[in-house]
């Protein structure tokens, strides 16, 4: 019997989980269909419920959902600390996890950038900065958070423990001591052309990941290009953190040069 896998959010329609996983259970000729459900926060609760009554092999949630899950879900710890779910399982009740954060950490890593005792500055709070911000701080990273709400920053760092929070003026006095920059903010997404720190600001052993990945260069990039720092597209976070859920559903080794070929073929890069 054919098992059913899902994303559930809204808006969801250009969601590109569904042609990623399919692909990756294509390859592993694995008989198994993933899908994309739009799901008002309202109806989370029902809509897990259903998907655990028909034998679903589990989900992903998107905005706005990942947060109200927790009220319907046993979540990890991971997950519980950083305050959101984006991984369903349904193989011993309705287990939540979140591998936003891990699949940062393996796109860093796999650029051949060590993480632990590094300095990280995460721009933004939002939900993938919090995810990112706990994950890294767990790898031993040293982390700093900057966000244009200074509270929101100052509140995630105390939640982390040993964390810093700040403006984004940070930026501005200097990234000289920065090891690892991560940009979680909307900012250079789609056909913005904007960026939160410009080359000058930048030195030459800098590495800096930008989680957008539509433009797959943006402006942040292209200017760590022009300051011969290392530039990090969002490609691979994308790829990985669907890679990490698969592999939580499946216990299997995901292709992930298939997920990743296939993701990027979608948007024509």
């Amino acid at each position: 019997m054919k098992k059913v896998f899902a994303v559930l959010g809204n808006p969801i329609e250009h969601s590109l989980s569904p042609i990623m996983h399919n692909s990756a259970f294509e390859a592993l000729d694995m008989d198994c269909t993933y899908h994309a459900f739009r799901v008002e926060k309202n109806n989370l609760e029902d809509a897990l419920q259903g998907a655990k009554a028909m034998g679903f092999g589990g989900l992903n949630l998107t905005v706005p959902l990942k947060e109200t899950a927790l009220s319907f879900v046993d979540a990890d710890p991971l997950a519980a600390k950083i305050g959101a779910i984006n991984t369903i399982d349904f193989k011993d009740g309705i287990k939540g996890y979140n591998t936003d954060g891990i699949g940062a950490k393996r796109t860093i890593e796999d650029e051949g950038v060590e993480i632990k005792d590094k300095n990280v500055l995460i721009l933004g709070a939002g939900g993938a900065a919090r995810a990112i911000a706990f994950t890294f701080a767990e790898a031993g990273a040293m982390v700093n958070i900057a966000n244009r709400t200074p509270e929101r920053a100052m509140q995630l760092a105390a939640e982390i423990g040993d964390a810093r929070g700040y403006g984004l003026d940070i930026v501005d006095k200097g990234l000289d001591e920065i090891d690892i920059l991560i940009n979680t903010t909307t900012v250079g997404l789609g056909n913005s052309n904007g960026t939160l720190v410009s080359a000058e600001q930048m030195h030459s052993d800098l590495a800096v990941f930008d989680i957008v990945y539509n433009p797959l260069m943006t402006k942040l990039l292209q200017e760590a290009e022009t300051a011969d720092a290392r530039p990090i597209t969002g490609i691979m976070m994308l790829v990985y953190q669907g890679a990490e859920a698969f592999r939580i559903w499946t216990g299997r080794e995901p292709p992930t040069e298939i997920m990743k070929r296939t993701v990027m073929e979608a948007l024509d890069i």
